[in-house]
């Protein structure tokens, strides 16, 4: 049987009392769309981050265009980001009708470079999206002395980042507006996708209360543009409702796994994961760097019928999608030089011990023939 990054089965079947009654709560409720479950949830979620306001959406991608819409981020204005994301991330800000920049990342920890944020910022930048990427916080502090210096909104992209800190505060409470995903694969994923919007403003709650319901403030009247079908599903968020109370023991999890990665693999060739100081690293994905990279994946697949991932093996500004953005390759070297080199090992809380430990025997094999 092939080894995979990610896996829910085991999972499923702890939890799947759990997970059936929620549905059923959903179905005998009478209430479909937009009822107690979303309602519930945008409550415990705000609550569970201590900030005023959660709008629940139909995805994480939709969460970043809603959120710079309600932000007030309009067509032709600038939003700087990073390359090395998730492709959604660039999608949504497009979405929005606004213009992507990018400034490189660190080659330590592979997040937002912040130190390169003044150089980029223009007189058409209106937003800056740090990308708390693989599960710990962009460098926070840098980045909003720049916000405030030049009057930007800032947007987190916190869909790798449920329960990570930076120097003790939740991501999803440093900016302005926070974006999040549930997609299955996340540290609090539902059986499907799902997304959610956290801010301290009422307007911008409002604003995407609107935004999501097609722009209309009451039933079958809009009142603004644009407007979107973007709501988070009933039984989805019955079941987030769930998982949030045991979204402390899958953090709890996912580091364990991380540490006995640590300790098997220091000394292996590989760089390891590089946990930013003041950062509280909850491991969406557990990342590593080789410059055999592809030898090494090869490999594992062949003899061993391990198949790991690359995130992400093509820099945004590279795929022919993003073209018309004219950032040619070369422009981002660290981002580059990564998407050759980065991979992930297993990762999620449910992850046999016994399967970590043929990844790890496996992987000590193809490194020591290198």
């Amino acid at each position: 049987m092939t080894t995979h990054v990610w896996d829910y089965l085991a999972e499923y079947e702890e939890e799947r009392a759990d997970v059936l009654d929620a549905v059923d709560t959903v179905f005998r409720s009478g209430r479909l769309v937009l009822g107690a479950s979303v309602r519930g949830f945008e409550t415990e979620y705000a609550a569970w981050h201590g900030t005023g306001h959660c709008v629940g959406v139909d995805n994480g991608t939709n969460a970043v265009t809603l959120a710079l819409q309600a932000l007030g981020i309009r067509p032709g204005d600038e939003v700087v980001t990073v390359s090395n994301t998730a492709a959604p991330t660039v999608l949504a800000v497009d979405a929005a009708g606004a213009v992507p920049v990018f400034v490189d990342v660190h080659p330590d920890t592979y997040l937002m470079d912040t130190g390169q944020l003044a150089a980029a910022v223009t007189d058409r930048t209106r937003a800056l999206l740090p990308v708390h990427l693989y599960g710990q916080c962009v460098d926070m502090a840098p980045l909003r002395a720049v916000a405030e210096a030049h009057g930007l909104a800032v947007l987190e992209d916190c869909a790798q980042a449920h329960g990570a800190r930076y120097h003790g505060r939740l991501a999803g409470t440093l900016g302005d507006a926070a974006a999040f995903s549930f997609y299955p694969t996340k540290v609090l994923g539902a059986y499907g996708d799902g997304g959610a919007v956290l801010t301290r403003y009422a307007h911008v709650d409002a604003a995407l209360r609107r935004l999501r319901y097609y722009g209309m403030a009451d039933r079958y009247y809009v009142v603004r543009t644009p407007g979107h079908n973007s709501r988070l599903d009933e039984v989805h968020a019955e079941i987030l409702r769930r998982k949030l109370r045991r979204l402390d023991r899958y953090v709890a999890g996912r580091r364990a796994v991380a540490e006995r990665y640590e300790e098997a693999l220091a000394g292996s060739g590989l760089v390891l994961p590089v946990t930013a100081p003041g950062n509280d690293h909850v491991y969406y994905v557990y990342v590593v760097r080789h410059p055999e990279r592809d030898r090494i994946l090869r490999t594992l697949k062949e003899r061993h019928d391990i198949a790991l991932n690359i995130s992400y093996p093509w820099p945004v500004h590279t795929m022919s999608g993003f073209a018309h953005l004219g950032c040619p390759r070369g422009s981002l070297p660290v981002t580059e030089q990564l998407a050759g080199e980065i991979f992930s090992l297993p990762m999620y809380p449910s992850l046999p011990r016994g399967v970590q430990d043929r990844v790890i025997e496996a992987l000590l094999g193809v490194l020591g023939e290198l």
